[in-house]
């Protein structure tokens, strides 16, 4: 009999904690359910505004605006009149350079078969400085070889003078860009200073923003310094390709014509 009692007693503790703990289960799934609810019942969160991405020519123009028109200017002025220079200088340079190899075979061909008047008219007909000075070295080839020799190196010293025009003024607008951009950074600071003692207050506003103007100029000129130094050291190395193949062409020329004079 007690045996029976407590078998029933522990037969309602255990069927007293499954009904409880399926109550709890229950609840539980009552609960998550009514959250899932509640969440897909609320409204989707409105996207974070993405902020709008400048490109590098309006970060440009809205830097170059903030330097002043009164500095930024003369600098781009400055840029604008140095770059045409480069433009023209390349354009000619280009022009004038030739195929001495090719022109020289042309020379002595014509010298061979046809004579002074036929390789006067190749040089007529080819463009560049060094036809230009074989055909006055065989202007002069009837007043002697010596006389040939210096109207070469005459004459090539003239060319060499137009080869070198205007890189001058290149480099005068080298380093008048960062001047002026230093120039505007001056004057920005003075600016910066006039405005912190009316203000009477060293105000970080005031300072940032006055310093900010002031350098953008030094920046700007830097930067057209460095684009027009590049070209100009292009430039340079036209230069020189051309008047050195000018000089072995023209020892070659007098040979040919030593040459012509022996045969």
């Amino acid at each position: 009999m007690k045996k029976l009692v407590a078998f029933l007693m522990i037969a309602g503790m255990l069927a007293f904690g499954v009904n409880n703990s399926l109550s709890a289960q229950s609840d539980t799934a009552a609960k998550a359910a009514d959250t899932t609810t509640q969440v897909a019942a609320a409204p989707a969160a409105a996207p974070a505004p993405v902020a709008e991405q400048q490109s590098f020519h309006q970060v440009l123009k809205q830097k170059f605006i903030d330097g002043g028109a009164g500095w930024m200017a003369p600098i781009l002025i400055v840029m604008i009149i140095g770059l045409a220079l480069v433009v023209e200088r390349i354009i000619y340079l280009n022009l004038s350079s030739t195929n001495t190899t090719k022109l020289l075979n042309k020379v002595e061909t014509a010298l061979e078969t046809s004579g002074l008047d036929a390789a006067k008219e190749v040089c007529r007909n080819t463009r560049g400085p060094v036809a230009s000075i074989f055909y006055q070295g065989l202007d002069r080839y009837s007043e002697g070889l010596e006389m040939v020799e210096k109207s070469v190196v005459s004459y090539g010293g003239v060319l060499m003078g137009r080869l070198e025009n205007n890189l001058s003024w290149i480099t005068l607008f080298i380093a008048l860009a960062p001047m002026l951009g230093f120039l505007g950074t001056v004057v920005g600071m003075v600016g910066a200073f006039d405005a912190i003692e009316a203000a009477g207050d060293i105000s970080p506003t005031v300072v940032a923003g006055g310093m900010k103007v002031a350098l953008l100029t030094t920046v700007f000129g830097l930067i057209v310094a460095i684009i027009l130094q590049v070209f100009y050291n292009y430039l340079i190395s036209k230069v020189d390709g051309i008047v050195n193949s000018m000089e072995d062409a023209t020892i070659t020329f007098m040979d040919i014509l030593v040459k012509f004079k022996n045969r």
